[in-house]
């Protein structure tokens, strides 16, 4: 009784995202739906920093969707000059902008309850739950992969300590690196990347499943 007198209300949209996750579904390799996903940022502080854009696509079947993806820019209350020469992303210009919360919410609608997928996901992932704090809502309730820790698992024992930043996955597998530091361009890149380690880790384990590919490590940050 008295659980529910003090049951927090959330709004409609946080709900209707909730609600994908109450439904028990039987997912396996074949049948789930990956969500490849890259935010760009005024930097690498959590706390401190602010989203620029957010893109994401989705991956059924080893089939990227191309005509289904997010691509979300914006307003920037916070700008780090530094950081332009990387992303590119102004502080006025003619790209259509969103408040934070619009863009979180266009965020959630897109991924439902998709698997998350993302190079340094915990950042990515850390830095979208920051941005549902400040709107008073929980953390993000979605699995998550992460394509870096991915291709190790594909690499002999031996070279597991090493680093893989995503210009060297790249680089490994002759990606062209188009859009190069865009959000929905290292989106696109880390879902080719995601289904090029797929393949080997088929290759290598012909058992795969789907619990083999999840990522539990919770650091905020890059390395």
């Amino acid at each position: 009784m008295f659980g529910s007198l003090f049951k927090k209300e959330y709004p409609y949209f946080w709900n209707q995202y909730s609600n994908h996750f109450k439904e028990k579904k039987e997912l396996n390799l074949k049948n789930a739906r990956f969500v490849v996903f890259d935010t760009e940022t005024t930097g690498l502080d959590i706390k401190n920093d602010r989203i620029l854009s957010i893109g994401a696509i989705s991956i059924v079947g080893n089939s990227i969707d191309v005509a289904h993806s997010l691509e979300v820019y914006l307003n920037q209350e916070k700008f780090n000059a530094e950081t332009v020469k990387i992303h590119g992303i102004l502080k006025t210009g003619n790209l259509t902008k969103f408040s934070e919360e619009d863009a979180v919410i266009q965020f959630l609608n897109y991924v439902r309850d998709g698997i998350l997928v993302a190079h340094h996901v915990d950042f990515d992932v850390s830095i979208i739950n920051k941005a549902l704090s400040r709107m008073n809502l929980p953390k993000l309730k979605n699995k998550r992969i992460d394509t870096g820790v991915l291709y190790k698992k594909s690499l002999p024992y031996t070279q597991t300590y090493k680093h893989f930043g995503l210009d060297e996955l790249c680089e490994v597998y002759k990606i062209t690196k188009h859009d190069r530091h865009t959000a929905s361009g290292d989106a696109y890149i880390a879902a080719i990347i995601f289904q090029k380690v797929m393949a080997s880790l088929k290759k290598k384990n012909e058992n795969l499943q789907l619990t083999d590919l999840f990522h539990t490590e919770r650091r905020e940050g890059l390395l």
